[in-house]
C-alpha cells in the first residue's frame, strides 16, 4: 500500500519511537549498575563552602571512578571552570589504618567514605585547612600548594583553624593542642588525656545521639579555648567481639547501657595565651548532658544549653569566661522530652534567637539580654526544621531584622528556603521553588545562599542563588543528558505517588508509592515495604528516588513506605506518640499501611514484604512477629531487639530508664514475640563489628529462634560497624534482598 507523506511520517515516528522503547527494554536496572562507578546518580557536589570573601566556592566531590574517594574541588563565583585543589590519591594512603578515635569519630558522623571529609576556609580566604587521614594539610591560594602541617604517629582529629587564622587545634592521643601556623611550635591547651581521661572530644553519647561532634570551641577573638573534659570510668565496658574477615579482636568498649551510668563531662575555659584553666559552673548534679556551647560575638559570654538526664529540661545558661560563674537565662521543659536543635543565635545586640515546640510545633522566638521573650517569630500548623546558615552562622541579619530557616510549611512532604522578619509580625516568603527537597546554606547574612534541591525526576542539583533566590551559578547541574549515567533509565519507571491514610488516633499517615516497571492495573503484584519508622528521619518526601528503590520497581514489586508515628516534620503530638512505647503504635501505622495495600485491587494481598536497617530494623522485626500479621518476609537489618542494650540518650529520650519503663521495654522486646514468626519469614542482617547497635542485638533473636526451632536466615558482615560499606558489599547485599524477596513473594515465579 503506498503511502501519504503524512503517513509515512506518522509511520516513521512510530518506529523511532518503538526503537527508542525497544532500546531501553534492552537496558534493565540491574544490581551491578546501581553499585558501580561512575554513581548512577552522577556527580554530586557536597560540603559547599563559600569564601568569605565571596569569590570561591569550594566543595568536596566524589572521583568518578572511585565513589567512596573524595576531592577538594573550587569554582569561581563570578564564572569559569571548576578546578581542583586537593586531590586525595596524591595525600591520601588507603592502606593507613586510623585510630580507633578517628574511626569512632567518623562512624558517629555517618562518614562512609575516606580522602578528603572535611575542610574549612581560613578568615582571610587565603588558605583552607584540609585534615586528611589523621594528618593535617594546608591549602594556600596565592601558589596552589598543599603542605602537611602535621606527620606524627598519633591521628590530629577534629582539625580547625583558629579564628585569626594563627593556629591550627586539634586533639591527638586524647590531648587538645594547638599549633601556630607560622613558627611550628606546638602547646598543649588541656593537661594530658589517658586511660579514661580524654579532652577536647565530644563523648560517645554526645555524637551519636545528641548531634553533638566539637569538644572544644574557640571564642570568636581567638584569646580562649573552651573545652570538655571528658572522664568514662563509670561507664559500663561492653566486651565486644569484632570479627573481621581474616582476624577477631576482643574490644572493650564503654558502651553506656540504657540506665547505667553516663560519662561524666567537666568544662572549662583556657587562655590560649597561657594561664589557669577556669572550670565552668554547670550545677551539682553531674548526670546531665551538655548538649551545646556557643560564643557571644564579643567572646564575652559563653553560651552552655545543659539538657537533664531525664531530657524534660533543657537550661541555657550565660557563662562568664573569666570566672566559670553561670546563670539560667531560660529553660524548656516537657513532660515527654525536649528536642534538641540548633537554633540558638546570639544577637550583637545581646539578646538572642532561640526555637521551641511549646505551642505544639517547632517554632523560632526572639528574646533579650536577659532571657525575656520578646516576641514568637513564626508560627503556624507546621513546623520548622533549622535555621538555615552556614555553620550556624550568617542566617540572621541584625541590620535589617532578617532570618532565614528551611520548613515544609506547605507539607511535609516537601522542604523550601524562607525568609522573616524578627522584628515585626509577617508571613515567612519563600525563596525556593515548591514542588521537591531544597537543602539550603545561607551566606553572606542573608546575601546569598548555596542551594541543593532534587525531586522525584531531577537528581540532586547544587546552585548559587542570590538573596531572592535568582540562580548565579552552578556549583554542579547534574543534568540528566545523553551522557549521564541515569539516562538510559530515566523514563522507564512509573514516578512515586502519593498519599495519606488515617491512624488510630485521627492523624494523617503520609505514604509513597513506586508502581513496576510496565504496570498493569489489571494485575496483581506483590510489595516490598522500605521503612525507617523511627524518630529523626522520614522517608516519605518528594526527593529524588534511590536507584535502589527502583531495583524493585524493575524486578516487578510495588516499593511501598508509610511515615508512622514517632517520625519527624509534624507536629508534637505526632511525634510524641511513641513515648514510653516504642514498637507499638509505630507497628500499629505499619500495620494499618499493609492492611490499607490488601485492599487495593493491584496488590497481591498474601505476598507484603517489609525491610529497613537499624530502626527501620526494628520495625520490620517487630512487624513480622506481630500477631495475625499482614506481611509475609522482612528482611531486618541491624535492629535492636532490645532496648535495655542500646544507649542511654536515645532509648531514656523516648523509653526512660528501664526501671521507670518496665512494661513499655517488655512489650517492644522481640523475643516477646517470636511465636508468633512464620517458619522462614525472617532475613536477619548485621553487622560483625558493629559498635552502635551491639551485635548482640541479633544473637539473642538468633539463640531464641534456635532454641524454639524456627527457622529464619542470617547473612553477617565482617568488619563492618553499623552500616554496610562499598560497592562490592553493597551489591551483594541488594543482591540478597531481591533473592530473598524472590523467593518469598513470588512463590509460583
Amino acid at each position: 500500500m503506498k503511502l501519504t507523506r503524512l503517513s509515512a511520517a506518522l509511520f516513521g515516528a512510530l518506529l523511532l519511537s518503538t526503537t527508542s522503547l525497544t532500546a531501553f527494554a534492552l537496558t534493565p536496572l540491574t544490581p551491578e549498575r546501581v553499585f558501580s562507578d561512575p554513581a548512577i546518580t552522577g556527580p554530586k557536589a557536597t560540603t559547599v563552602k563559600l569564601s568569605p570573601d565571596g569569590q570561591l566556592l569550594a566543595y568536596l566531590q566524589p572521583k568518578k571512578d572511585k565513589s567512596d574517594v573524595q576531592d577538594l574541588w573550587a569554582v569561581p563565583v563570578k564564572g569559569g571552570e571548576p578546578f581542583i585543589l586537593v586531590d586525595a590519591d596524591k595525600l591520601s594512603d588507603s592502606s593507613k589504618v586510623l585510630s580507633e578515635a578517628e574511626k569512632s569519630r567518623r562512624e558517629r558522623m555517618r562518614v562512609s567514605v575516606r580522602g578528603v571529609v572535611a575542610f574549612n576556609w581560613a578568615e582571610d580566604s587565603q588558605s583552607v585547612l584540609v585534615p586528611l587521614d589523621g594528618d593535617v594539610f594546608m591549602w594556600d591560594r596565592k601558589t596552589s600548594a598543599v603542605t602537611r602541617l602535621t606527620d606524627t604517629e598519633g591521628d590530629e582529629v577534629d582539625a580547625r583553624l583558629s579564628p585569626d587564622n594563627a593556629s591550627v587545634s586539634f586533639v591527638r592521643d586524647q590531648t587538645l593542642y594547638v599549633r601556630n601556623i607560622k613558627t611550628g611550635n606546638e602547646t598543649a591547651v588541656s593537661p594530658k588525656g589517658a586511660d579514661t581521661i580524654t579532652y577536647g572530644t565530644a563523648e560517645f553519647i554526645a555524637e551519636e545521639e545528641l548531634d553533638r561532634h566539637q569538644g572544644y570551641w574557640w571564642s570568636p577573638t581567638a584569646n580562649r579555648i573552651a573545652y570538655q573534659k571528658t572522664d568514662e570510668s563509670g561507664v559500663k565496658i561492653a566486651e565486644r567481639v569484632e570479627i573481621n574477615g581474616d582476624d577477631v579482636k576482643i574490644i572493650k568498649q564503654r558502651y553506656p547501657y540504657a540506665g547505667t551510668p553516663n560519662a561524666v563531662v567537666e568544662l572549662y575555659v583556657k587562655p590560649v595565651s597561657g594561664g589557669q584553666a577556669v572550670k565552668v559552673d554547670l550545677g551539682t548534679n553531674p548526670d546531665f548532658y551538655l548538649a551545646r556551647v556557643n560564643w557571644s560575638h564579643d567572646g564575652k559570654t559563653l553560651y552552655v544549653q545543659r539538657l537533664s538526664r531525664n531530657q524534660h529540661t533543657l537550661d541555657l545558661l550565660a557563662v562568664d569566661p573569666a570566672t566559670g560563674a553561670s546563670k539560667v537565662l531560660l529553660s524548656e521543659n516537657s513532660d515527654t522530652w525536649v528536642e534538641l536543635h540548633d537554633d540558638f543565635r546570639p544577637l550583637k545586640s545581646g539578646g538572642f534567637i532561640w526555637a521551641s515546640e511549646r505551642d505544639g510545633h517547632k517554632h523560632l522566638y526572639l528574646y533579650d539580654s536577659l532571657g525575656r521573650l520578646a516576641r514568637q517569630i513564626t508560627k503556624g500548623d507546621w513546623p520548622v526544621d533549622s535555621l538555615a546558615g552556614a555553620n550556624h552562622a550568617n542566617d540572621v541579619n541584625e541590620k535589617t531584622g532578617e532570618l532565614w530557616f528551611t520548613a515544609g510549611k506547605d507539607t511535609p512532604l516537601e522542604h523550601r528556603l524562607y525568609k522573616a522578619s524578627y522584628k515585626k509580625p509577617a508571613e515567612p516568603v519563600a525563596l525556593t521553588s515548591a514542588g521537591g527537597w531544597w537543602k539550603a546554606s545561607v551566606t553572606g547574612n542573608g546575601a546569598a545562599f548555596i542551594g541543593s534541591y532534587s525531586d522525584p525526576t531531577t537528581p540532586e542539583n547544587t546552585a548559587l542563588y542570590d538573596g531572592a533566590g535568582k540562580r548565579l551559578r552552578w556549583i554542579e547541574e547534574n543534568r540528566v543528558d545523553e551522557n549521564h549515567p541515569w539516562f538510559a533509565y530515566k523514563d522507564q519507571y512509573p514516578a512515586p505517588e502519593f498519599g495519606t491514610i488515617t491512624a488510630d488516633d485521627g492523624q494523617a499517615l503520609h505514604w509513597s508509592m513506586l508502581k513496576p516497571k510496565g504496570f498493569d492495573p489489571a494485575k496483581k503484584y506483590p510489595v516490598v515495604v522500605s521503612i525507617y519508622g523511627g524518630p529523626g528521619k522520614a522517608t516519605v518526601q518528594k526527593g529524588w528516588v534511590a536507584a535502589s528503590d527502583r531495583l524493585f520497581q524493575e524486578a516487578g514489586y510495588i516499593v511501598f513506605s508509610l511515615d508512622n508515628r514517632g517520625t519527624p516534620h509534624r507536629s508534637v503530638k505526632f511525634g510524641r506518640a511513641i513515648y514510653k512505647s516504642m514498637g507499638q503504635v509505630d507497628i500499629d501505622d505499619q500495620i494499618k499501611g499493609a492492611k490499607w495495600l490488601q485492599s487495593q485491587p493491584y496488590v497481591d494481598a498474601a505476598h507484603i514484604g517489609i525491610m529497613g536497617w537499624s530502626y527501620g530494623g526494628f520495625v520490620s522485626l517487630m512487624a513480622i512477629t506481630a500477631k495475625d500479621t499482614p506481611f509475609a518476609a522482612a528482611a531486618a537489618g541491624a535492629p535492636p531487639t532490645e532496648w535495655s542494650l542500646y544507649d542511654t540518650a536515645y532509648t531514656e529520650r523516648y523509653m526512660m530508664k528501664p526501671e521507670e519503663n518496665v512494661d513499655g521495654y517488655a512489650k517492644s522486646d522481640a523475643l516477646s514475640r517470636l511465636d508468633d514468626l512464620k517458619p522462614g519469614s525472617l532475613l536477619l542482617m548485621h553487622g560483625m563489628a558493629d559498635d552502635n547497635v551491639l551485635l548482640s542485638n541479633t544473637t539473642r533473636v538468633m539463640a531464641a529462634l534456635q532454641k524454639k526451632s524456627i527457622p529464619f536466615e542470617l547473612m553477617l558482615y565482617p568488619g563492618e560497624r553499623h552500616g554496610v560499606r562499598g560497592n562490592a558489599k553493597n551489591l551483594q547485599r541488594y543482591r540478597l534482598y531481591l533473592d530473598f524477596f524472590e523467593r518469598k513473594l513470588k512463590p509460583n515465579g
